[in-house]
């Protein structure tokens, strides 16, 4: 593997890992578009940095990147308390607005230099390697290494620094209020490392990488686990996942790096979503298929329960008698018997079924609502 490949895959890896850990909290507060609007409304305060500077490699642009950013989110936040527009409608009318007079500016003032929307917004991969930093005449490594490595251990440092604030404003605001932390400038806080991560990223992968960075690795992780901590470390691992993978698989087919690790994300997270233990969708039809078989069992047990001692025993409490009475095919009908006498709920004598002493119980629990989950399957 030569050294360019190798460059290649460690910028995107530590891209993914970046993005990944904000993304996690937008996720969670269910505002994960918020990252597609801020990289693009940024677009105005870069170009504003850039007439100061006259560099596109200067510190200036994310910084007023950033501002951009929280002046994005706090006009999506204006536009939503007014309850007149929803959040979704808010994003879709602020981050077109102000991207337009970014481009604007471009136009009409920068089209004599080299700033384009290509040159602010898209990157490509293939190519970061070649952008190098000399110091001294030492070659230290790709410059978007190094500004993505930095936005990497900011990210980093702001999670751990800000981990409990974060967490508590991001499941309950007013708990967090109450207890002397201010939601609201955690979540500006938020949305100002969003567009830093934002401006630094896209400079090397490109805007619709970024946003596919941000938002798959951490839905998919979302629905492996239950708890924060580990909702971040899977974030992280699935996005560098995604990050290698698609390199290769680019390389293999010979297409777009970016959009191949765009579709690795996406190929993640339809394996999440199909596979998770607890909240994919094989998960769910079992656990669908295990609720109709306590079903029906319970239906059993109540109904030999109902008719115990009754002068319809002998003929209710027939195996061949199920099926009539209940409506179940013969299959359904032995499935049922076969479960019930396993787990010693019923005892057969001959065609007859009777309860046994934990089937009764049962049964009366079940009646009485009592059933305690899972304790038919």
């Amino acid at each position: 593997m030569t050294h360019i490949r190798l460059e290649i895959q460690l910028i995107a890896l530590v891209t993914a890992i970046a993005c990944a850990l904000p993304g996690a909290f937008l996720m969670l507060r269910r505002i994960s578009m918020l990252s597609d609007a801020i990289s693009h409304a940024v677009l105005p305060g870069i170009v504003i940095a850039f007439f100061f500077t006259g560099n596109l490699n200067s510190p200036l642009l994310i910084l007023a990147a950033a501002a951009s950013g929280i002046i994005t989110a706090a006009l999506i936040e204006l536009l939503s308390r007014t309850r007149r527009v929803g959040q979704d409608a808010a994003i879709g009318l602020v981050f077109p607005s102000l991207f337009s007079i970014g481009v604007i500016l471009i136009a009409r003032y920068a089209s004599d230099v080299h700033l384009d929307v290509d040159a602010v917004l898209l990157g490509e991969l293939a190519f970061a390697p070649f952008d190098r930093i000399v110091l001294g005449g030492t070659d230290i490594g790709p410059r978007a290494l190094w500004v993505t490595g930095t936005i990497l251990a900011i990210n980093v440092s702001f999670v751990l620094v800000f981990f409990k604030e974060l967490k508590l404003s991001t499941f309950d605001p007013a708990l967090a209020a109450t207890l002397g932390f201010s939601p609201v400038l955690l979540h500006y806080l938020l949305m100002a490392v969003v567009s830093v991560t934002a401006v630094g990223a896209f400079d090397a992968v490109g805007s619709v990488l970024v946003v596919a960075f941000i938002i798959g690795p951490p839905a998919a992780a979302f629905l492996l686990t239950d708890r924060l901590s580990m909702l971040l470390v899977l974030s992280a691992g699935i996005g560098a996942c995604a990050a290698v993978g698609g390199y290769w698989l680019a390389f293999l087919l010979d297409a777009s790096i970016a959009g191949s690790m765009a579709s690795c994300v996406g190929l993640l997270f339809l394996l999440s979503l199909t596979f998770a233990p607890r909240h994919g969708m094989v998960a769910a039809a079992r656990h669908r298929k295990l609720q109709r078989r306590q079903f029906t069992r319970q239906m059993l047990l109540v109904h030999l329960l109902h008719h115990e001692g009754s002068p319809e025993e002998e003929i209710e409490c027939r195996c061949d008698h199920l099926c009539e009475h209940l409506r179940w095919d013969s299959r359904t009908s032995s499935r049922v018997i076969r479960s019930a006498l396993h787990d010693h709920l019923i005892e057969q004598n001959g065609e007859k079924l009777l309860l046994t002493r934990a089937g009764r119980s049962t049964a009366r629990e079940a009646l009485s609502g009592t059933v305690p989950a899972g304790s038919l399957v």
